[in-house]
Parts: structure tokens; sequence; C-alpha cells
């Protein structure tokens, strides 16, 4: 028979029909296999690993058939030392089994950075340096000098602060700034709508000091501090617009856009 006739024969047709069935039939188990393997378009959610320790987030890793790794730290006031305070994926996110979720675990001491010098440079450096250094604003106070806008002193309550020492990041400091007063008066600015520490910075360039801050009950966490609004102040803007340089303005902030609006 020739070789023509043999790929037209039956029996021919009939070897490759079966040999392309047996690879079909391959072709599917493996694709089958691999689903299961993968559980191909099946997830589940992601539990939320926020406030537990590692061991806690551990067992609840292994109770969803996740892995869980702590990749970063980071010290927040407002929770316990040693408790997962962000994840990645977020919780509710859906993953498949055996997926790895990177955790940030908060650090039992906060990070410290280094003083930079802050003394025998004017107000507007000290701020910039404050704010680069990871460190916070704290009241600005004035004495009479010869040296006006001038830095004095710097200060973390009552303890004089050293240029080069190690101090808690995100510490507030309280800068003690030299102006001539010269008998003088000053314009009262209008706070309302700006950020606590909008407002200090905007007192500081008055020749005025940060009195009082009172937090209304809207503000519960080191977030809501820094994004709360001021609503009051008093000296009122609406009693005075001129005084005196060196007095204290006390305000009073929150994140309740609405009483802010109705004190506008």
């Amino acid at each position: 028979m020739s070789f023509s006739k043999f790929l037209f024969s039956k029996k021919f047709l009939n070897n490759l029909l079966l040999a392309a069935l047996i690879l079909f039939i391959l072709l599917l188990i493996t694709m089958q296999g691999l689903k299961i393997y993968t559980r191909h378009g099946q997830s589940n959610p992601v539990p939320d690993f926020y406030g537990l320790s590692p061991a806690e987030a551990a067992q609840a890793a292994k109770n969803h058939e996740l892995r869980i790794i702590i990749t970063d730290s980071i010290f927040l006031d407002e929770a316990p030392p040693g408790v997962i305070v962000d994840q990645i994926p977020k919780a509710g996110h859906g993953v498949k089994q055996n997926r790895t979720i990177s955790l940030t675990i908060n650090s039992t001491q906060p990070e410290m950075v280094t003083l930079p010098q802050l003394t025998d440079i004017s107000l507007r450096q000290a701020l910039v340096l404050i704010e680069n250094s990871g460190l916070s604003t704290g009241n600005i106070s004035y004495q009479p000098s010869e040296y006006n806008n001038l830095v004095l002193d710097a200060k973390m309550g009552p303890v004089k602060l050293i240029p080069g020492e190690k101090v808690p990041k995100g510490v507030k400091v309280d800068l003690v700034v030299g102006r001539e007063y010269g008998g003088k008066i000053t314009t009262l600015p209008d706070l309302r709508g700006l950020t606590v520490d909008e407002a200090k910075i905007v007192l500081a360039n008055s020749m005025l000091n940060t009195g009082v801050v009172i937090f209304d009950k809207s503000v519960s966490t080191t977030q809501d501090t820094a994004n709360a609004k001021i609503f009051m102040q008093n000296p009122n803007i609406k009693d005075a617009t001129a005084i005196q340089p060196g007095t204290s303005v006390d305000i009073w902030a929150t994140t309740d856009q609405s009483k802010i609006d109705n004190n506008q």
C-alpha cells in the first residue's frame, strides 16, 4: 500500500481520531487539576487584623488559610504597643488560599530623631526645620529682644533642648522668639477654618502667642487632631481687630464641618 493511500485509510483515520480524543481528555484533566490546585475563580475576604497581637494575627490567618509577614513598624499614640495597625491587602479584599498578608505593627517605643539647631535663626527657618525633622511646633512665645523674629530658645515643656540630642519623633517643640515691641499694636487675625498648626504660624507672624487649645468631642484620634479646624477664638475677631503684641489667643477646634460653617 502506498503512503498516500495509507493516509486516507480507515485504520489511520481511526488511530488519528483516537489520538486526538486521548489528547483532549488529557488536556481537560490537566486544566481541571490546575483549577482545583489554584482554586481558580475562588477568593475569600481578608480578615481585619487591626488591634491583634502577632500571635492572634497568626491564628486568624491560619483559620482563613492565609499567611502573614510583619514588614514594618510605626509608633501611634492611639494604639496599644505591639498590636497590628495596618495591613496589605486591606480587610475585606478578596484573596486566594495561602496568600501572604503584609502587616505593620505598632512599635513599643517612638522613633527617635535628631534635634536640629533651632536657635539663632529666624522663626520661619525654625518652623521649616521642625517639620522636616518629623517634629511638630508647640507653643510660640515672645520676649523683648533687639533681634526681631530670632529664635532665642527651644524647649520641650520646661526642658531646654540641645541641638543634636535624640527626641521622640512627632514631639512638640516650644519656641521662644525675640520681638521688638516698641509700643506697637498688631492686627488680630481671623483663625476660623484653619488647622491648629496653621493658626500657630499665623499667630506667630502676627506677633501673638497661641493660648489654650481646646478640641471638642468630635476629636478623638491623632489624625483628628491634625485635621481639626478652628471654629472659635478668644479674643474674638468680632470684638477686637487691634491687639497688643505678645497677647495669647485661645482657640477651639473641631472636625464637625457644620460647626465650622455656623461660626463663619
